[in-house]
């Protein structure tokens, strides 16, 4: 009998910490893929005592038990689109590159080095690993400003900057770069998706909020969101981006220092 689900189903495998206060990291990544209608499943890489005042400790996870939550996955499941956030360590990126060359799905990867309070999220030393061996396997890469810097060298401080530094991460093996404009100055904040086909700009007025925590984790898994059910790379970013947007818009002003966004907005519009 010939199975009449499409081939793309919205499946999406999310390799990263663990966001105890539920702004970020994995309890972001799984309500973005929820509200964009995907279906999320996780290998949690480590888990943090965090809030919004910050992180306070941070305990990473065995290499064989990250490796075998998502194998466990990947072998009855399946999945359409692959998020990686925090990997924190040169071992934890080695591991994560493995699986994902066991998978035909698309990965989106955030190459997440510090949390919103300063915190360092990645080893000094695992950013030649990011690079090496994660730029060339994202089917698209989301990096913020400081990230970007850390990865090429090349100062991101304006557009132009934005630019030359998303053309080396391509240069760098990525199929498609996302460059977040959050931390560049200005009243409107311009993220910039850089393809080998050209680029598209995405801009609107600055939010003055504090409600800004994990807006990078859930950027990106809703974007992986989209690409699982069969957007094509420019869609589900613009899609996501739309997301997120909303969802810092409706923040709920929780806790006393950087806030969570709404990530449930759509699920309760469509009621």
């Amino acid at each position: 009998m010939t199975s009449s689900l499409p081939e793309s189903r919205g499946r999406v495998l999310i390799i990263a910490g663990s966001d105890s206060g539920g702004g970020a990291g994995i309890q972001a990544d799984i309500k973005a893929v929820t509200a964009m209608g995907g279906y999320a499943a996780t290998s949690i890489t480590a888990i943090t005592v965090q809030n919004t005042l910050g992180v306070h400790g941070v305990h990473s996870l065995p290499l064989d038990l990250i490796e075998a939550q998502a194998r466990a996955v990947l072998d009855d499941i399946g999945a359409d689109a692959i998020k990686t956030g925090m990997l924190g360590s040169v071992l934890v990126v080695e591991r994560v590159a493995a699986v994902l060359d066991t998978s035909s799905a698309a990965a989106v990867v955030d190459p997440v080095m510090v949390a919103k309070g300063g915190a360092a999220l990645l080893d000094d030393d695992a950013v030649a690993a990011v690079r090496s061996l994660m730029i060339p396997r994202a089917a698209l890469l989301t990096p913020n400003a400081p990230e970007a810097e850390a990865l090429t060298g090349i100062a991101v401080e304006d557009l132009d900057g934005q630019r030359r530094a998303g053309a080396a991460l391509l240069e760098l093996g990525a199929k498609a770069v996302l460059m977040k404009g959050g931390h560049v100055p200005g009243q409107t904040v311009v993220d910039l998706l850089i393809t080998p086909t050209g680029e598209t700009l995405l801009e609107g007025p600055r939010i003055e909020t504090t409600s800004t925590h994990g807006t990078g984790c859930t950027l990106a898994s809703a974007i992986a969101a989209g690409l699982a059910q069969g957007r094509p790379v420019e869609t589900a970013v613009a899609e996501g981006w739309a997301y997120v947007s909303e969802a810092i818009r409706r923040a709920p002003g929780l806790g006393g220092g950087h806030g969570p966004l709404d990530h449930g907005w759509p699920l309760r519009d469509a009621r």
